[in-house]
């Protein structure tokens, strides 16, 4: 072989290879692109749960009007922040209202017919059920976001995705730092 046709062949495979590896980069960004969106379901499905908790609570809670205005806001603020598509600004507005959330079961448990209603005990497994899909689907987003975020930073695919513009990505935290702390504990 002439050294003309070993050049030819070693620029295909430089092809071949430069191919491989931004296929491979557009393959893991489509998926945080679809954990992203598997997210975004359910943080719908919460916010479309709360109008009717919130109902189903007032009538037995009437004077905790602060309450449900407060959660009110929040689901407003995290409905409005998801919108946005900034990860930072939807999760600490998800944090809130989940905290509202709280709040809600906490003074629930001061009336026993509302946690004997059915309405309430359907609506409170329905956002149970909901809050464990979002922390599986959030789950899911935060491992393709490892994953993706590794391969764009190794070498030699860091070259092309700085040259084909793969942005880095960044994983999606719902709990507050607070909660991580380890409680103290006084006898």
């Amino acid at each position: 072989m002439t050294v003309a046709i070993w050049i030819l062949l070693i620029i295909v495979l430089l092809i071949l290879f430069g191919i491989g590896i931004f296929n491979g980069l557009v393959v893991l960004k489509n998926r945080v692109d679809e954990a992203s969106s598997d997210i975004d379901v359910q943080l719908k499905r919460r916010h479309d749960l709360i109008p009717n908790l919130i109902s189903t609570v007032q009538g037995y809670a009437a004077h905790e009007r602060e309450l449900f205005e407060k959660v009110t806001v929040a689901r407003s603020q995290a409905v409005t922040a998801g919108a946005t598509g900034d990860l930072k600004q939807k999760a600490t507005a998800e944090n809130t209202l989940t905290h509202a959330l709280r709040s809600v079961f906490a003074v629930a448990e001061n009336y026993p017919d509302l946690k004997a209603n059915q309405n309430f005990l359907a609506l409170q497994e329905e956002l149970s059920d909901t809050e464990n899909k979002i922390m599986a689907s959030r789950r899911f987003y935060n491992t393709n976001v490892r994953d993706y975020n590794t391969r764009r930073e190794t070498f030699p695919t860091s070259i092309f995705a700085k040259l084909f513009n793969f942005k880095h990505r960044e994983l999606f935290e719902l709990e507050d730092i607070a909660e991580r702390e380890v409680p103290e504990v006084k006898f």
